[in-house]
C-alpha cells in the first residue's frame, strides 16, 4: 500500500548504458526488468545483465499484515452465509457487527505493527512498519465513518453521538497527555494541563473535563465561585439519547435553552477574570474563531467539524453533514495548501458519494484489501445496486476479482483466493481456473490440496493437467507406485499403460514387484487400460500362488495368455510362472488348458519374439531354446497326466 496522507516514494530508474535496452516480463504479481545487451559493431559489451523483480504488492510479504488477510478471510466468508431471505431491517446489526469485526482486526494489526516498530533497531525496518501503521490508521478512520453514514445509517441526534465516538477513538493522544498531568506532582500547575482540559471540551468529554478542573478549583478557593458556575454549565449539557424517551424536538428545546444561558454568562462577562474558563465558555457557544485558534489541539479539520456540530448543530441531518464538512475543511485548511487524498475521501463520504470513495481508495491505496471487502460489505447492504462495470462484471466483483488474483502469487496466501473467487457469479470460475494452473506444485502435499480444490468444483481439465504433471515428475524420479497413483487419478490411460510398462520391465529386472499395496488395492482402477488391467491381474496370479491356491492359479495364468490381455513380450514370463504348476504332483492343468498352453508356446517360439521385457535385449540363444525345451517336455508330461487322469474319471 501507499501512504494516503503523502507523496509516494520516486524511484528513479537510471537510464540503460550503450549498447544495452530495458526488458520488462510480466506476472500475474510483479514485473521482472532485465538489461538486453545488443552486439555493436562486432564487439560484446562485457558483464552479466541484470534482473530485477518488481512487486506490485508487498504487503502480502509482510508476516504481520498477513494475519490481515488470513482474518479478514474468515470474516468475509461468514458475511456470505447471511441469508438472501431476512429483510434488510433484521440484517443491519448483522452488518454493523460484521463491520466492526473488519475493524478490529485491522486495529489488531496496527498495534502489532506499533511494536514492531518501536522495539526494531534498524531504521528503515522502523520506518517501513511506521508507514504500515499510518496506511492502517487511515483505513481504519475511513472504514469506522463509512460504518457510521453508509452502514448503521445513523439518524439525527443519534448521527452526531457516533461522529463523537469516531473522532475520540481517533485522537487518543488526549488520553496520554492526560495521564501525563495527572502523574505528576501538581497536576493544576502542568505546563500541559489546560491544554488537555480543553481537549476534554473540544471532544465532548465534558465529566472528564469537570474532573480536571476541580484541581485547579481547590488551588484556587477566590474564584471557586466561577468554577462552580463552569461545572453547572457543563454538566447540565443536555445529550442526546437514542434509547430513552425524549423525542429529537424536546431534546433540540432543552440544547437551546442551555445554549442561551451558556451565551448570557458570556456576555455577563461572568469568566472575563479567567481566560482559560472564558475560552471554554466560547467553545462551548461554539465560537468559530475560538476552535479556530485551537487547531493544534484539534489537529485534523473533521475533528473541527465534529466539535463545531456539538456545539452548533447538534441535531444535524445526514444529508446536511458535506455543507458542514465542505465549510470546514475551507475554514480548517489554509488557502495556500491543497487537501489530501484523506482529506478528499473523507469529503466524499460526508457527501454520500459512495462511488468516489471507492475509486479515491482504489487510487490511494495500491492494495485491493481494502476497497474490496468494503465494497462487498456495502454490496451486501444494497447500496451499490445501481452501479454496473460497462465491461460486464459489476464493481464488487472486479474488486474482489483483483484482490483475489493478487493473493494468488504468494506461495500460501492462494488458498485464501478460492473463497473469494467462489463468491463471484460471473467471471469467478474463469479466473479461478486460470489462476490455479500458475500455482507451483512444489511437493506432492501441495499437489494435493490443489487437486483437491479442483475436484471439489468439477475442474476436470485442470485435475488431468495436475495429475500429468506430478506423475510425468514422480516417472522421472523413478517413483513408479506415486506415478501410477497419479495416473490413475488423471484418468490418463496411455500413461497409466506406459507405467505398467515400467513395472513390468521392472519385475523382470529384480524378480519382485514394489509398491505392492498400490497394486493390490487397484479395484476397479485397473480397468482403465488393458497393461494396467494385466499388471494387477498377474500380481493376482502371484497372491494365488503364494497362497497355495494352485487351481484358481493356473486358471488366471492361462486367461491372462488366451484373452489376450498379457503383452507378447511377456508370455515367455507367463510360461515360466506355469512351470511350477506343470510340475506338481496333481494335475493342475486339464488337457485342454495344457492344449491352450503348448499353442502359446509355438506361437511364441514361430514369431521368435524377444526375450521378457519388451526393451530388453534378446537372452542367449542356447538359454532361450533350453527354457523351450523344458517347457515342451512339462507340457508333454503334463498332457499325458491330464489324459490318463480324465480318462480313469470317465471310466
Amino acid at each position: 500500500m501507499e501512504e494516503v496522507d503523502v507523496e509516494p516514494a520516486i524511484t528513479n530508474i537510471p537510464a540503460a548504458s550503450a549498447g544495452t535496452h530495458l526488458g520488462f516480463a510480466w506476472g500475474p504479481g510483479d514485473i521482472l526488468v532485465y538489461e538486453t545487451l545488443y552486439k555493436a559493431s562486432g564487439a560484446i559489451g562485457s558483464g552479466c545483465p541484470c534482473i530485477h523483480e518488481v512487486r506490485k504488492d508487498e504487503d502480502i510479504y509482510s508476516p504481520i499484515l498477513r494475519k490481515l488477510f488470513n482474518e479478514s478471510h474468515h470474516i468475509f466468508v461468514g458475511l456470505q452465509t447471511i441469508g438472501e431471505d431476512l429483510p434488510s431491517k433484521n440484517k443491519k446489526p448483522q452488518f454493523v457487527s460484521i463491520s466492526k469485526n473488519y475493524r478490529s482486526v485491522i486495529r489488531a494489526c496496527m498495534e502489532e505493527l506499533q511494536q514492531v516498530a518501536v522495539s526494531s533497531k534498524v531504521a528503515d525496518v522502523a520506518t517501513q512498519y511506521g508507514n504500515q501503521v499510518s496506511i492502517l490508521l487511515a483505513i481504519e478512520l475511513i472504514w469506522n465513518l463509512c460504518e457510521v453514514l453508509f452502514i448503521d445509517a445513523a439518524p439525527a441526534g443519534s448521527l452526531l453521538l457516533h461522529l463523537l465516538d469516531w473522532v475520540r477513538l481517533h485522537k487518543a493522544d488526549v488520553d496520554e497527555k492526560a495521564r501525563e498531568v495527572l502523574q505528576s506532582e501538581s497536576p493544576a500547575e502542568h505546563h500541559d494541563y489546560w491544554n488537555v482540559v480543553v481537549s476534554y471540551v473540544l471532544q465532548g468529554r465534558l465529566e472528564e473535563a469537570r474532573q480536571m478542573l476541580v484541581k485547579q478549583a481547590t488551588l484556587q478557593p477566590a474564584a471557586r465561585s466561577m468554577y462552580k458556575l463552569m461545572d453547572t454549565l457543563l454538566s447540565k449539557m443536555p445529550f442526546y439519547n437514542p434509547g430513552g424517551t425524549q423525542t429529537l424536538t424536546e431534546f433540540d428545546v432543552k440544547w437551546r435553552h442551555w445554549h442561551e444561558e451558556v451565551d448570557r454568562c458570556l456576555q455577563d462577562n461572568s469568566f472575563a477574570s479567567n481566560k482559560h474558563l472564558e475560552v471554554i465558555c466560547k467553545i462551548l457557544v461554539g465560537d468559530e474563531d475560538t476552535l479556530l485558534e485551537h487547531k493544534d489541539l484539534l489537529s485534523t479539520w473533521y475533528h473541527f467539524l465534529v466539535t463545531r456540530l456539538l456545539f452548533c448543530h447538534p441535531t444535524v441531518k445526514p444529508t446536511e453533514l458535506h455543507y458542514y464538512a465542505q465549510s470546514c475543511l475551507t475554514m480548517f485548511l489554509d488557502s495556500r495548501s491543497v487537501p489530501e487524498p484523506l482529506d478528499s475521501i473523507l469529503l466524499a463520504a460526508f457527501e454520500f458519494d459512495i462511488h468516489q470513495v471507492i475509486k479515491d481508495c482504489s487510487i490511494a491505496l495500491n492494495n485491493w484489501w481494502f476497497v474490496a471487502h468494503l465494497t462487498d460489505l456495502l454490496d451486501h447492504c444494497k447500496l451499490l445496486q445501481s452501479h454496473n462495470l460497462h465491461f460486464g462484471s459489476n464493481l464488487r466483483e472486479f474488486l474482489l476479482l483483483e484482490y483475489a488474483s493478487g493473493l494468488f502469487t504468494h506461495h500460501s496466501l492462494w488458498q485464501l483466493a478460492v473463497d473469494y473467487f467462489d463468491h463471484c457469479p460471473e467471471f469467478g470460475r474463469v479466473y479461478l481456473e486460470l489462476q490455479i494452473e500458475r500455482v507451483p506444485l512444489d511437493t506432492e502435499r501441495k499437489a494435493l490440496k490443489v487437486l483437491r480444490i479442483c475436484e471439489q468444483r468439477q475442474m476436470s481439465e485442470q485435475v488431468r493437467s495436475i495429475c500429468k504433471i506430478m506423475a510425468m515428475r514422480a516417472l522421472r524420479n523413478n517413483r513408479l507406485g506415486s506415478a501410477l497413483s497419479w495416473s490413475i487419478r488423471a484418468k490418463d490411460a496411455a500413461f497409466a499403460t506406459l507405467i505398467s510398462e515400467k513395472f513390468l520391465q521392472d519385475y523382470c529386472a529384480r524378480g519382485t514387484f514394489s509398491d505392492l499395496d498400490l497394486i493390490d488395492n487397484l479395484g476397479p482402477a485397473m480397468l482403465l487400460s488393458d497393461r494396467l488391467t494385466f499388471l494387477g491381474k498377474y500380481r493376482e496370479f502371484h497372491k494365488l500362488y503364494g497362497e497355495k491356491r494352485s487351481g484358481e492359479a493356473a486358471k488366471l495364468l492361462l486367461s491372462l495368455m488366451t484373452a489376450k490381455i498379457a503383452p507378447r513380450s511377456f508370455w515367455m514370463t507367463l510360461l515360466t510362472d506355469a512351470l511350477p504348476l506343470l510340475e506338481q504332483k496333481e494335475v493342475i492343468f486339464s488337457a485342454d488348458q495344457t492344449h491352450e498352453l503348448m499353442f502359446c508356446l509355438e506361437e511364441l517360439t514361430s514369431l521368435n519374439t524377444t526375450a521378457p521385457g519388451a526393451d530388453g535385449p534378446m537372452q542367449d540363444e542356447d538359454t532361450e531354446l533350453t527354457k523351450v525345451e523344458l517347457l515342451r517336455l512339462a507340457l508333454a508330461r503334463n498332457l499325458a497326466r491330464a489324459i490318463v487322469k480324465e480318462g480313469t474319471v470317465e471310466a
